[in-house]
């Protein structure tokens, strides 16, 4: 009868134990949209992506491969992100080892004097280990035995643990081949935008030599009274702003070459270019694909969804919390209070082996809390998921749309470009046989030197979406 209670007992306390578990809080849902467009606005259904194209193959010429080359081995932002996998490699296996058994081995030695007058002393002192011999006082102990213990995975807790760790692992590699594509662009763009700085500086000083001629002319008309001092000091004047702005060029350059050197990890030294290829640069068609293809090729895509995955099963790990925990411990070894009779069996050997379930009932506010914000960092995950493929769609839409309005508008600027630098020929020939004032002539000359600017801006302009669209695509990081 005795027996048949004591079962009774421990029946009604693990199905008390399980019932609490059960009491789940409620949870607000939130499931991802995973569809996108079919295809991109005002494009074919083309499968052909050039986010497959490999950087070395995309970037044609050796000087910005070289140091594409140097930014991937040096830049520190990226041997940061190359860290952070480590850390992440080392969680999987540490969430690993949690759910196998943790065993160790355990030494000790003690004494222990025990008053006479007591219950334990005076038993002690009639105990004889042999005749004539009573137990030694005080009485040492020495220790030596092996201990396990060991979670039983009953809930998949510590699985579900592991398995978020591997997918914030495999969302850490992704993070770095996102920082890859982000690195590859931001050197391609800056190199560019060297290229173009070269070019403008060697066309303010084609002016400067055109503006002297001009000054030299109007100084000897001068002489000869065709003109007054006034436009001696405009053409004076217009040489010195021309002659300004070479220098603020000159700046532009410096601090251009040093971003690169930046991003190459390396102290500010001269880039290795070839400016005079700027001007031959024609922007390369670039093939957008279908939508669709982002999600396997944008890395933030494939991280965002690897995070989903993992907090997911950050859900299940917290919900594992409310129910029962069953744990196994046991020991085996040898002790006694002399050395020569520690290894002796079986008489001082020790063992032991012990359950124990274990639920909370009451004040569960700490396991709700966790599960309650586990839940909310899963609907995070998901608001953050859709974000990122809406991101990677409108900057593609964007970057398809400006490399159609630069090309049209680099068309138009090269005609102006052409009018205006005849423009300049002829205003120099009518104003040596008067038939020009010269503040035509300066006009002209201006707007000729901007529109040189402007058509060089916006071939860098190309350059640049064309780059940003690889990048958009998911491209670089291969």
């Amino acid at each position: 009868m005795l027996r048949q209670r004591i079962y009774k007992s421990l029946g009604i306390a693990c199905l008390s134990l399980v019932y609490a578990g059960c009491k789940l809080p409620t949870l607000a849902e939130r499931n991802v949209n995973r569809t996108v467009p079919a295809g991109y606005v005002n494009s074919t259904k083309d499968t052909t992506n050039t986010a497959k194209v490999v950087w070395r193959d995309f970037f044609t010429d050796p000087y910005l491969n070289a140091l594409i080359d140097t930014a991937l081995t040096n830049n520190q932002e990226l041997n940061i992100t190359l860290q952070e996998i480590q850390i992440a490699r080392n969680e999987v296996r540490a969430r690993k080892g949690e759910y196998l058994p943790f065993v160790g081995i355990k030494g000790g030695a003690g004494v222990d004097k025990v008053a006479r007058y007591t219950n334990i002393g005076a038993l002690e002192a009639n105990n004889e280990i042999k005749p004539g011999k009573e137990t030694p006082d005080p009485l040492p102990d020495y220790l030596i035995a092996a201990t396990a213990t060991w979670e039983v995975d009953v809930w998949h807790k510590l699985h579900n643990a592991k398995k978020a760790a591997v997918n914030r692992y495999l969302a850490s590699v992704e993070g770095r081949n996102f920082v890859i594509t982000n690195l590859v662009a931001e050197v391609a763009n800056s190199y560019y935008e060297l290229l173009a700085l070269d070019n403008q500086l060697e066309i303010v000083k084609q002016n400067i030599e055109l503006q002297n001629n001009a000054l030299r002319i109007v100084k000897l008309q001068k002489e000869a009274a065709r003109v007054t001092e006034l436009a001696v000091r405009r053409f004076e004047a217009q040489v010195l702003n021309t002659q300004s702005l070479q220098y603020n060029i000159q700046q532009n350059i410096t601090e251009t070459e040093n971003r690169i050197n930046f991003l190459l990890g390396r102290y500010p030294q001269p880039i290795l270019r070839n400016d005079q290829s700027f001007s031959a640069l024609v922007p390369k068609v670039v093939s957008s694909g279908i939508p669709s293809q982002l999600l396997e090729n944008r890395p933030d895509v494939k991280q965002a969804e690897l995070e989903l995955k993992a907090s997911k099963l950050d859900v299940q790990v917290a919900k594992a919390a409310f129910y029962p925990s069953l744990g196994i411990s046991a020991s085996v070894g040898y002790q006694a209070f002399n050395p020569a009779y520690v290894v002796k069996t079986p008489e001082s050997m020790l063992y032991s082996l012990a359950g124990e379930l274990v639920a909370p009932l009451v004040n569960r506010n700490a396991i709700k809390a966790m599960y309650l914000n586990a839940n909310a960092k899963q609907i995070q995950a998901v608001y953050n998921y859709e974000r990122t493929v809406l991101k990677a769609y409108t900057e593609v839409v964007n970057q398809q749309s400006k490399i159609g309005n630069l090309e049209k508008s680099f068309e138009l600027k090269s005609k102006q470009v052409q009018a205006l630098s005849q423009s300049v020929d002829i205003s120099n020939e009518l104003f040596r046989s008067a038939r020009a004032d010269y503040m035509e002539v300066l006009l002209t000359q201006r707007d000729a030197l901007e529109s040189k600017f402007e058509l060089i801006e916006t071939q860098k302009q190309q350059l640049n979406a064309v780059v940003n669209i690889y990048q958009a695509l998911g491209g670089g990081w291969k």
